[in-house]
């Protein structure tokens, strides 16, 4: 083989992978193809000649990371010189970091639980080398009590003095506190004893569990007896009291049901035991016209009677234990049944688990997404290969269930799908995220890419003919575009992406927005 057959053999390689014609690119694609062609390159070889300058440790470090390249080579050899030499933005870094650490320790001693223990964590965190990715989802844990904190229990104080809600000190200070601590402490004590007894009775004593109304109002109780002192508390107080028994009753109800339930299938069946043999039946029908031809004129044998009525008794117990053998090789049969459909449901659950592909649109499901996306990005943290995330949304799709129905619905998915895989490259993951939500993972290229890609789909999405049953549905799409290069971890990606889709949709739909 000669050297023009592994250049043309590596420009294939290039076109295959969807990768730009780049001195880098072609570097690493030359050397793969006269590699394979048992062919030895000298300008191959010199990450091993460098190689072999190196100290052992950096040698066994080069082989961990699977160094190959030139490209790999030098941006291993930058970051082993830049951990030795500490650049101004790592002391910022540990400044900032430092100055974190007080601050959560201020908060830690602030009189909220919640915000004292979340900083607790979180200084623990930056105490142990925390990744990106951690350091986002404590970033978010502090925006969400933020959100939801709520201060209006101060509200409660105002009939006892000022309440300043920017300074708790000064608000515990102006708080007109009775005087007489031992009368005081004796209510609370009384209050607190009825409150236990009244708690308690909230229980059901016959359901198995509370619901939440009554789970409520017994936690208020606990955790503040003065409460019932409160006008407003007997009202909450009967409503639980009636929801008691309604369980109870419920309950009863249930039981009983189910014992009417047993005993109509055992009536059934002791009916159809006795249908089913013949001396038995003609025994208890000659019986019958017997017993009805007495009267009370009649002269009726009691003695006669009651013999017969003690043949129908021993008939019974008989048919009785016929019935009871009959019902335990039934149950066995139901049991093994039981075991065998039991099977079929574990293998038809771990069936789905295993399946990558959507069942309706044929592309990848979110699981197999998930996957794809880890792949890419361990190849962005190991070889710095950039990647694009768009995400798409079908426009009013809701109103295209309401209006066609879901089949039409599922139709206009499965169409846009066929879409979506028309207009990417064989090198980019396309697949169903979620509903009428899907996700492109768009390698070796830029926002620009992933833009121009999207609106390529969009374009389609709106000059296409969605018919389902003769009938035209009208069908637009937006996007978000978000490019890893630009974002601190891959869920900040895919997060970005998101946004990006929710501000296309806000903006008029039908269109892309991305970070100009």
């Amino acid at each position: 083989m000669t050297i023009q057959t592994i250049i043309n053999s590596a420009i294939k390689r290039l076109k295959a992978e969807g990768k730009l014609l780049t001195p880098d690119y072609y570097a690493e694609a030359f050397c793969k193809e006269a590699t394979r062609a048992k062919m030895s390159v000298e300008d191959c070889n010199h990450v091993d000649k460098f190689k072999k300058m190196l100290s052992k440790d950096f040698q066994k470090d080069l082989q961990n990371y699977r160094i190959k390249t030139m490209s790999e080579f030098v941006r291993f050899l930058i970051s082993k010189l830049n951990r030795t030499n500490p650049t101004q933005c790592s002391n910022q870094l540990e400044a900032q970091s430092l100055l974190c650490k007080r601050a959560l320790q201020a908060i830690r001693v602030l009189h909220n639980k919640e915000a004292s223990e979340l900083a607790q964590k979180s200084i623990e965190l930056l105490e142990n080398a925390p990744t990106p990715e951690q350091l986002d989802s404590f970033r978010q844990r502090w925006v969400n009590f933020l959100t939801t904190y709520d201060d209006t229990f101060l509200e409660e104080l105002r009939t006892l003095g000022e309440v300043d809600s920017s300074d708790l000190k000064k608000t515990i200070e102006n708080l007109k506190l009775v005087a007489d601590t031992k009368s005081t402490s004796m209510d609370k004590s009384n209050l607190e004893r009825i409150s236990k007894l009244l708690v308690a009775s909230f229980v059901p004593s016959i359901a198995s569990s509370v619901n939440d109304t009554i789970a409520n109002i017994s936690e208020k109780i606990k955790n503040n007896p003065a409460v019932l002192d409160d006008e407003n508390i007997e009202k909450e107080i009967k409503s639980a009291i009636s929801l008691r028994i309604a369980l109870d009753k419920e309950s009863v109800k249930e039981m009983v049901e189910s014992i009417d339930g047993v005993l109509d299938k055992l009536s059934l069946r002791l009916i159809d035991m006795i249908e089913s043999s013949d001396n038995s039946n003609a025994e208890v029908q000659a019986i019958k016209k017997e017993l009805e031809s007495y009267t009370e004129e009649s002269s009726v044998n009691f003695k006669l009677a009651h013999k017969k009525l003690f043949t129908i008794a021993i008939a019974l117990e008989e048919n009785t234990e016929l019935l009871s053998r009959d019902l335990k090789g039934h149950n066995a049969d139901v049991s093994a049944l039981s075991k065998k459909v039991k099977k079929l449901e574990q293998e038809l659950e771990k069936a789905k688990k295993d399946s990558k592909e959507d069942f309706l649109t044929k592309l990848y499901n979110k699981r197999a997404l998930d996957e794809f996306l880890e792949l890419k990005e361990a190849e962005y943290q190991r070889y710095e290969r950039n990647y694009v995330i768009v995400m798409f949304d079908l426009d009013h799709f809701k109103n295209v269930n309401d209006t066609y129905g879901h089949e039409a619905g599922d139709a206009v998915l499965s169409a846009f799908s066929k879409i979506l895989k028309k207009e990417a490259r064989s090198v980019d993951i396309v697949g169903r995220f979620g509903g009428e939500e899907f996700l492109a993972l768009l390698s070796d290229t830029d926002v620009q890419g992933g833009v121009a890609f999207a609106k390529k789909v969009l374009k389609h999405v709106q000059q296409a003919r969605f018919i389902y049953k003769g009938e035209r549905i009208k069908v637009t799409a937006s996007a978000g575009v978000s490019e890893r290069s630009k974002h601190i971890s891959l869920q900040a990606t895919i997060n970005s992406a998101d946004e990006y889709l929710y501000l296309a949709k806000k903006n008029g739909r039908n269109r892309v927005e991305y970070k100009k």
